[in-house]
């Protein structure tokens, strides 16, 4: 009882971000008569989509998602005064996690040089790049050993959402929803709102 209530938010973390993978099983045919083979259930695929793009939508739909989340839990912070810094934690490593598995669809379908091609992939790939380095010091380990230049390590997560802003704005229009939350996000960051959104807290 006392793991459950201690690790709550990672439990619930760990549910949510493992949900999507029942969608990418759906689209996946495992076959164990000759070892094991896995390939694709082709027209799986929704709204004409085809099964290898499916799997591109899902996997990075669900990565962005995740980062976005990520990147609103100071602002809920500052308006509710809610905080829990370990299920941040483990909000970042499914947003890596996602972001990962993207990148790794993309490279086995398209090949690594693909990745240089378009405005749209470079940003994506330097998005990665610097969330790959986050994954592996989102523990306490890395919090001792680093210290104060743990924070800023970890800042470069602000780097990494534009990027995949970029990423996401050049193929789909969606992403105008994730902007907008995120921009709501750094205005409520800005010392004068926070400090006014802090005052009326108070008051209440």
């Amino acid at each position: 009882m006392n793991f459950l209530k201690n690790n709550y938010g990672w439990i619930l973390v760990a549910i949510l971000a493992s949900l999507p993978l029942l969608v990418i099983f759906n689209i996946l045919q495992f076959d164990f008569s000759n070892g094991i083979s896995i390939t694709f259930i082709e027209g799986a695929g929704s709204e004409g989509k085809t099964t290898l793009e499916m799997l591109y939508h899902v996997s990075g739909e669900f990565a962005i998602r995740w980062m976005t989340a990520v990147l609103t839990l100071t602002p809920l912070f500052i308006i509710f005064g809610v905080s829990n810094f370990f299920v941040r934690q483990a909000m970042g490593i499914a947003t890596a996690i996602w972001s990962i598995l993207h990148f790794i669809i993309f490279i086995g379908a398209e090949g690594f040089l693909k990745t240089f091609t378009q405005l749209n992939y470079v940003a994506g790939f330097f998005a990665i790049i610097i969330i790959i380095p986050l994954l592996f010091t989102s523990n306490r380990k890395s919090m001792k050993f680093l210290k104060a230049k743990w924070k800023k390590l970890q800042s470069l997560a602000y780097v990494a959402i534009l990027l995949s802003l970029i990423h996401v704005a050049i193929l789909d229009k969606t992403w105008i929803i994730y902007a907008v939350i995120v921009g709501l996000g750094f205005i409520i960051r800005v010392p004068l709102v926070k400090d006014k959104i802090l005052e009326i807290r108070k008051i209440r």
